[in-house]
Protein backbone atom coordinates (compact mmCIF):
# COMPACT_ATOMS: atom_id res chain seq x y z
CA UNK A 1 0.00 0.00 0.00
CA UNK A 2 1.20 3.48 -0.87
CA UNK A 3 -0.21 6.93 -0.16
CA UNK A 4 0.78 10.55 -0.67
CA UNK A 5 1.42 12.61 2.46
CA UNK A 6 1.44 16.36 2.00
CA UNK A 7 3.81 17.93 4.51
CA UNK A 8 7.08 19.79 4.74
CA UNK A 9 7.76 18.41 8.22
CA UNK A 10 10.03 15.34 8.17
CA UNK A 11 9.24 14.58 11.83
CA UNK A 12 5.54 14.26 10.97
CA UNK A 13 6.16 12.12 7.87
CA UNK A 14 8.44 9.73 9.75
CA UNK A 15 5.90 9.33 12.56
CA UNK A 16 3.04 8.88 10.08
CA UNK A 17 4.82 6.19 8.07
CA UNK A 18 5.66 4.21 11.22
CA UNK A 19 2.11 4.32 12.56
CA UNK A 20 0.21 3.89 9.29
CA UNK A 21 2.31 0.97 8.10
CA UNK A 22 2.28 2.16 4.50
CA UNK A 23 4.88 3.65 2.20
CA UNK A 24 4.38 7.38 2.03
CA UNK A 25 5.34 9.52 -0.92
CA UNK A 26 6.02 12.86 0.80
CA UNK A 27 5.09 15.97 -1.16
CA UNK A 28 5.63 19.54 -0.01
CA UNK A 29 2.83 21.71 -1.41
CA UNK A 30 2.17 25.31 -0.52
CA UNK A 31 -1.60 25.13 -0.28
CA UNK A 32 -3.88 27.99 0.65
CA UNK A 33 -5.23 27.31 4.11
CA UNK A 34 -8.73 28.21 5.19
CA UNK A 35 -8.81 30.26 8.37
CA UNK A 36 -10.72 28.39 11.04
CA UNK A 37 -9.95 27.35 14.60
CA UNK A 38 -11.20 23.80 13.90
CA UNK A 39 -8.28 21.63 12.73
CA UNK A 40 -10.69 19.03 11.28
CA UNK A 41 -12.27 21.57 8.92
CA UNK A 42 -8.86 22.90 7.88
CA UNK A 43 -7.52 19.38 7.24
CA UNK A 44 -10.56 18.31 5.19
CA UNK A 45 -10.34 21.33 2.90
CA UNK A 46 -6.57 20.95 2.54
CA UNK A 47 -6.85 17.25 1.63
CA UNK A 48 -9.40 17.90 -1.11
CA UNK A 49 -7.35 20.83 -2.41
CA UNK A 50 -4.12 18.79 -2.38
CA UNK A 51 -5.75 15.95 -4.31
CA UNK A 52 -6.90 18.44 -6.95
CA UNK A 53 -3.50 20.19 -7.18
CA UNK A 54 -1.79 16.79 -7.55
CA UNK A 55 -3.95 15.97 -10.58
CA UNK A 56 -6.48 13.61 -8.95
CA UNK A 57 -4.03 10.74 -8.26
CA UNK A 58 -5.18 7.14 -7.84
CA UNK A 59 -3.44 7.05 -4.45
CA UNK A 60 -5.00 8.36 -1.23
CA UNK A 61 -3.79 11.85 -0.31
CA UNK A 62 -3.22 12.58 3.38
CA UNK A 63 -2.83 15.86 5.17
CA UNK A 64 -2.46 16.56 8.84
CA UNK A 65 -3.32 19.67 10.76
CA UNK A 66 -2.65 20.09 14.44
CA UNK A 67 -2.53 22.71 17.08
CA UNK A 68 -2.79 23.51 20.72
CA UNK A 69 -5.85 24.98 22.39
CA UNK A 70 -5.48 26.95 25.62
CA UNK A 71 -8.33 26.84 28.14
CA UNK A 72 -7.67 30.49 29.03
CA UNK A 73 -8.01 31.59 25.40
CA UNK A 74 -11.38 30.00 24.46
CA UNK A 75 -10.14 27.88 21.54
CA UNK A 76 -7.06 29.82 20.48
CA UNK A 77 -4.71 29.28 18.86
CA UNK A 78 -6.10 25.95 17.53
CA UNK A 79 -5.47 25.64 13.80
CA UNK A 80 -3.67 29.00 13.95
CA UNK A 81 -0.88 27.58 16.14
CA UNK A 82 1.63 27.53 13.28
CA UNK A 83 1.31 31.29 12.87
CA UNK A 84 1.50 31.95 16.62
CA UNK A 85 4.76 29.99 16.77
CA UNK A 86 6.17 31.72 13.69
CA UNK A 87 5.41 35.12 15.21
CA UNK A 88 6.19 34.79 18.91
CA UNK A 89 7.61 31.27 19.40
CA UNK A 90 7.08 29.30 22.60
CA UNK A 91 8.65 32.00 24.74
CA UNK A 92 6.15 34.59 23.51
CA UNK A 93 3.23 32.26 24.09
CA UNK A 94 4.42 31.60 27.64
CA UNK A 95 4.80 35.33 28.23
CA UNK A 96 1.21 35.91 27.07
CA UNK A 97 0.00 33.11 29.36
CA UNK A 98 2.06 34.08 32.42
CA UNK A 99 -0.77 35.93 34.21
CA UNK A 100 -3.41 33.32 33.38
CA UNK A 101 -4.55 31.07 36.21
CA UNK A 102 -5.95 28.50 33.78
CA UNK A 103 -2.96 26.55 32.40
CA UNK A 104 -5.11 23.80 30.85
CA UNK A 105 -4.59 22.91 27.21
CA UNK A 106 -5.61 20.40 24.59
CA UNK A 107 -3.31 19.08 21.89
CA UNK A 108 -5.49 18.47 18.83
CA UNK A 109 -4.82 16.81 15.49
CA UNK A 110 -6.85 15.91 12.43
CA UNK A 111 -5.64 13.57 9.69
CA UNK A 112 -7.68 13.91 6.51
CA UNK A 113 -7.59 11.36 3.70
CA UNK A 114 -8.82 12.32 0.25
CA UNK A 115 -9.49 9.05 -1.57
CA UNK A 116 -9.41 8.54 -5.35
CA UNK A 117 -13.21 8.18 -5.21
CA UNK A 118 -13.43 11.83 -4.17
CA UNK A 119 -14.54 11.16 -0.60
CA UNK A 120 -12.68 12.80 2.26
CA UNK A 121 -12.57 11.29 5.75
CA UNK A 122 -11.18 13.04 8.81
CA UNK A 123 -9.79 11.33 11.90
CA UNK A 124 -9.22 13.29 15.09
CA UNK A 125 -6.89 12.83 18.02
CA UNK A 126 -6.81 14.84 21.22
CA UNK A 127 -4.73 14.87 24.40
CA UNK A 128 -5.59 16.98 27.41
CA UNK A 129 -2.82 18.52 29.43
CA UNK A 130 -1.34 21.72 30.77
CA UNK A 131 1.22 24.35 29.85
CA UNK A 132 4.65 24.40 31.48
CA UNK A 133 5.99 27.66 32.93
CA UNK A 134 9.13 27.45 30.80
CA UNK A 135 10.23 25.41 27.75
CA UNK A 136 11.63 22.02 28.78
CA UNK A 137 13.24 19.26 26.73
CA UNK A 138 15.28 18.98 23.57
CA UNK A 139 13.66 16.09 21.68
CA UNK A 140 10.52 17.67 20.33
CA UNK A 141 9.51 20.28 17.79
CA UNK A 142 7.01 23.12 17.65
CA UNK A 143 5.25 23.52 20.97
CA UNK A 144 6.41 20.15 22.36
CA UNK A 145 8.64 21.89 24.97
CA UNK A 146 5.66 23.60 26.65
CA UNK A 147 2.91 20.93 26.60
CA UNK A 148 2.60 18.46 29.49
CA UNK A 149 0.06 15.68 28.78
CA UNK A 150 -2.27 14.70 31.63
CA UNK A 151 -0.80 11.88 33.70
CA UNK A 152 2.80 12.98 33.05
CA UNK A 153 5.18 15.47 34.62
CA UNK A 154 7.30 15.74 31.47
CA UNK A 155 6.64 17.84 28.37
CA UNK A 156 6.26 16.18 24.98
CA UNK A 157 9.87 17.28 24.27
CA UNK A 158 11.10 15.55 27.42
CA UNK A 159 9.19 12.36 26.61
CA UNK A 160 11.16 11.87 23.39
CA UNK A 161 10.05 8.72 21.53
CA UNK A 162 7.55 7.94 24.33
CA UNK A 163 5.54 10.92 23.01
CA UNK A 164 4.32 8.71 20.15
CA UNK A 165 2.60 6.42 22.64
CA UNK A 166 0.33 9.22 23.88
CA UNK A 167 0.36 12.04 21.33
CA UNK A 168 -2.63 13.66 19.66
CA UNK A 169 -1.07 12.98 16.24
CA UNK A 170 -0.52 9.30 17.03
CA UNK A 171 -4.17 8.98 18.10
CA UNK A 172 -5.38 10.55 14.84
CA UNK A 173 -3.01 8.41 12.75
CA UNK A 174 -4.05 5.19 14.49
CA UNK A 175 -7.69 6.11 13.84
CA UNK A 176 -6.88 6.70 10.14
CA UNK A 177 -4.82 3.54 9.68
CA UNK A 178 -7.73 1.13 9.23
CA UNK A 179 -9.53 3.37 6.71
CA UNK A 180 -6.32 3.80 4.74
CA UNK A 181 -5.87 0.04 4.44
CA UNK A 182 -9.55 -0.75 3.85
CA UNK A 183 -10.44 2.19 1.61
CA UNK A 184 -13.23 4.71 1.87
CA UNK A 185 -16.50 3.57 3.38
CA UNK A 186 -18.20 6.95 3.18
CA UNK A 187 -17.40 10.63 3.19
CA UNK A 188 -18.13 11.11 6.87
CA UNK A 189 -16.05 12.72 9.55
CA UNK A 190 -14.72 10.35 12.18
CA UNK A 191 -13.27 11.53 15.46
Amino acid sequence: MEAIFVTSNHNKSREAEEILGVELRVVDLDLPEMQDLDVAQVAAVKAASAREVLGEPDLPVLVEDSGIVFGAWNGLPGALTKWFLASVRNEGILKMLQKEEDRSARAVCAVAIAFASGSVRVFAGEVRGSIAFEPRGERGFGWDPIFIPDGYTETYAELGPRKHEVSHRARALYAAREALHDGPEDASFVG
